[in-house]
């Protein structure tokens, strides 16, 4: 019995310190985030994205989110309508939930400045449209960010 309690004790002790190595990655990778910015939702969007280099265009990633807003033209009129949602609906909710956190802790960043008016008002429906605005937007900027195009900085999400 000596014995098993031993070898059960070497396997605790290694499985212990495999735990503290992945804890202190993960604490070294989260001080790598914006404020906001949530590692769950960080590699939730990394996951489903798979490979920022693959869009060409800011529009290539808003139509894999679902947030860019549906057409309807005929001869020389046309109206914006909603949101198509024919993206990815894992990033899609990712990215408003990351908004709404955007515009907690990143008060400065351009789209959130833009869209504070709308934010202000009590109609829950303007703000939903301002949210999913920001929630497009952001996608875009970190496309950017991610391809090398700009820095956090620049766009103020530090």
């Amino acid at each position: 019995m000596i014995e098993l309690l031993e070898n059960l004790r070497r396997l605790i002790v290694c499985a212990d310190e495999l735990l503290q190595k992945a804890t202190k990655a993960i604490e070294a990778q989260a001080q790598a985030q914006p404020k906001g910015v949530g590692l769950l939702t960080s590699e939730t969007l990394q996951r489903e994205v798979l490979d920022w280099h693959r869009f060409k265009n800011r529009r290539q990633v808003a139509s894999l989110t679902g947030l860019c807003p549906s057409v309807h033209a005929s001869g020389q009129h046309s109206f914006l309508g909603s949101i198509t949602k024919h993206g990815n609906p894992r990033l899609r909710r990712a990215l408003v939930e990351l908004a709404w956190r955007v515009v907690r802790f990143q008060p400065r960043y351009g789209p959130v400045v833009r869209w504070a008016p709308v934010l202000a008002q009590s109609y829950p429906g303007a703000r939903k449209k301002a949210i999913v605005a920001i929630a497009r937007k952001l996608a875009i900027d970190l496309w950017r960010v991610e391809t090398g195009r700009c820095s956090r900085e620049d766009l103020h999400l530090v």
